[in-house]
């Protein structure tokens, strides 16, 4: 049976699906509104054991997602949303040994899944304008033991990337046709190249300068995510869903036709 161990990442989530995320430290405390819990209680625990607060209240002890890491990030700017980052994995074929680009950073949400994608053997290289973003970003990163797989680069992509045949590479930018040249030019032929933004006539003018510089298999999507209440007498959905967050631009680099 698997037990939690010093420096683990923990899930502690109460009844009411109020939850904590901590990275256990040998004498240390966790102090919420429901009580205390000392860390040296947690160790040595099975995963999935209920646990209890000074005061008696119970949290079960968990592993975190990727959601839920995501979630839980500190942020001065909106982040790509996990029903987004998960589908643009699969879209972009990012796996562990991957080279991804992205521009830019933000508060580093995309880029802790990037970072998890590409381990033990992968990187992320990530750029961004903002110094206070950056430091925000590397901080969160590094509380999550994931500063190893990413490269962080201060500066405007303007000038190009650093990187060549990279396997993939996203932007997260308000006008990302100003830098498809410089995109292609870091992406390895027939590589992945993807997209998000907020609105329809952003979109428009993104596929019509993508189709100009030699990008092509362009697909626009969009995803919704409709959770359920999950209770067998009256299984139905919930009140509010998680609908529009950003259209999701996917092409791939492709050699120029001498046609």
């Amino acid at each position: 049976m698997q037990t939690v161990q010093p420096d683990d990442l923990v899930l502690l989530v109460d009844r009411d699906r109020k939850s904590f995320i901590v990275r256990l430290e040998p004498g240390s405390q966790l102090h919420t509104h429901r009580g205390v819990l000392n860390h040296d209680d947690l160790i040595g625990t099975p995963w999935g054991t209920r646990v209890y607060t000074h005061l008696g209240h119970p949290l079960w002890l968990l592993r975190p997602s990727t959601d839920d890491l995501v979630r839980d990030l500190r942020r001065i700017s909106q982040i790509v949303y996990p029903k987004d980052a998960g589908y643009i994995l699969m879209k972009m074929r990012i796996a562990p040994g991957c080279r991804v680009v992205e521009a830019g950073t933000g508060s580093g949400g995309l880029t802790l899944v990037f970072a998890q994608a590409v381990s033990p053997t992968g990187r992320v290289y990530s750029y961004e304008v903002r110094p206070d973003m950056q430091q925000l970003a590397h901080r969160n990163l590094e509380q999550l033991g994931l500063t190893e797989f990413v490269e962080f680069k201060l500066r405007d992509i303007a000038g190009g990337f650093d990187e060549r045949d990279a396997d993939a590479l996203f932007l997260d930018l308000p006008t990302p046709w100003d830098y498809l040249a410089q995109a292609h030019e870091a992406l390895v032929n027939g590589g992945f190249f993807g997209c998000i933004l907020p609105t329809t006539n952003q979109v428009s003018r993104l596929i019509g300068a993508l189709e100009e510089t030699n990008f092509g298999l362009i697909e626009v999507e969009e995803l919704l995510l409709r959770p359920y209440k999950a209770v067998p007498a009256r299984l139905r959905p919930i009140d509010r869903m998680v609908a529009h967050t950003g259209y999701l631009i996917f092409a791939r680099a492709l050699i120029p036709s001498e046609e």
